[in-house]
């Protein structure tokens, strides 16, 4: 039976034991409190337990790490500078793919997988940045004696300087058409309409993605939002989350975001507008009580993504074939990257655009600033080759 099957697919830290792990072989001068990698790991991330949404991300990438080392007959203090490249390229292509490939399922399910496929080039950097922060980490408590890391000689240009613009988001004229299909209905004849159940799914799909395309909140940061979350002060509504690394911010509410507030509300039967002490999910679960979990969240997304691909090769054909593909690749946070996307071209300035993203950085916001593609563009347009009339019509000097 091969290594995967033998940690039973729900490869959490927990059950990657030093049974299936190689023996570890930086115990000596260790200032944690820990008997194997796994725990090692377990211990790096417990200094972020202040934030869900960080540690569940670390812990997937170190999780990652830790059974590719394993399929290598490897531990971590046994990681090279020659394995970071091997890893890399294993992100890139996770073989075999049965072993590593699969849906969305829950940890505990037979067929879980660390991969729903390659990683693309921003993902890989991301996970390399947390891993390097890792062996920092690991390297201070005694754990490991180097990090490997600090040997690639491109590091800090690979790991922090090659940000390219954020592609992974829906163009707005795409955009406008999904939109439009998400309403499509709301307004049938009374012996057209869809059932009670059909008519909830609809009009949580549109508080779903019109939440999502109107604040940026992140996967998380809607599945954890309260009906409370949204009040009123002076006059104007505002969000108020927590989100990376624990920071609470305030955000603007604009009127639509407060119209479909109010329509879910009533679609609840609850008043048009939420009491500042209500700790109710904001987003439910098909009953209108229980909230749903990031994981639901996601394939309800992922679902509508899909659905909508589906509309468009019936409805356009060849014509709408790159929209389709775009929408079939599309996740949960390609939404987020849309809203930011397009604020941008709508002329937000960026201080303000910074900080509905919550970034600590510019330059980080500064990503999505495509506006500036299509002024590039015209300019780069005044430099043309000389025509066949311009040629003939030319003297000699």
């Amino acid at each position: 039976m091969d290594k995967l099957k033998r940690h039973k697919a729900d490869q959490s830290l927990e059950r990657l034991s030093a049974e299936t792990l190689p023996a570890d072989t930086a115990r000596q001068g260790s200032r944690i409190a820990a008997g194997s990698d796994v725990e090692a790991v377990g211990r790096w991330l417990a200094e972020y337990r202040a934030s869900h949404q960080t540690q569940r991300a670390y812990r997937r990438e170190a999780e990652r790490l830790l059974l590719w080392l394993a399929d290598q007959g490897l531990g971590l203090g046994d990681a090279r500078r020659d394995h970071l490249d091997a890893f890399e390229a294993f992100l890139a292509d996770p073989r075999p793919r049965e072993r590593w490939i699969g849906p969305s399922r829950p940890r505990h399910a037979d067929d879980w997988r660390p991969f729903r496929g390659p990683l693309a080039p921003a993902s890989r950097r991301q996970s390399l940045v947390i891993l390097q922060g890792m062996f920092a980490w690991l390297v201070e408590a005694g754990w490991v004696a180097h990090n490997p890391f600090r040997l690639m000689r491109d590091k800090r240009r690979r790991l922090d300087n090659r940000q390219g613009g954020i592609e992974r988001y829906l163009e707005r004229p795409l955009w406008e058409w999904f939109w439009s299909w998400l309403n499509r209905g709301l307004d049938r004849p009374a012996e057209e309409r869809p059932s009670p159940r059909e008519r909830f799914e609809q009009q949580r799909r549109r508080l779903v993605f019109g939440f999502a395309y109107l604040l940026a909140p992140r996967i998380g940061e809607m599945t954890a939002a309260r009906m409370g979350d949204f009040h009123r002060r002076e006059g104007r509504w505002w969000w108020r989350v927590t989100g990376k690394g624990d920071k609470l911010a305030v955000i603007p509410v604009p009127p639509e975001m407060v119209a479909l507030l109010t329509e879910w509300r009533l679609a609840l039967g609850l008043a048009a507008e939420p009491q500042p002490d209500d700790a109710t999910s904001l987003v439910r679960a098909l009953d209108g009580r229980r909230g749903l979990g990031d994981n639901r969240l996601y394939r309800l997304i992922r679902d509508s993504f899909r659905e909508a691909a589906e509309a468009i090769d019936a409805e356009l054909g060849e014509g709408g074939r790159l929209w389709a593909m775009r929408l079939r690749i599309a996740t949960p946070h390609w939404l987020r990257h849309t809203a930011l996307t397009h604020q941008a071209q709508a002329g937000v300035e960026l201080r303000y655009l910074a900080a509905t993203a919550r970034h600590s950085r510019l330059d980080t916001t500064s990503r999505y600033l495509h506006a500036e593609d299509e002024a590039w563009h015209r300019q780069q347009s005044l430099h043309r080759l000389a025509t066949v009339a311009d040629a003939h019509g030319s003297e000699p000097v």
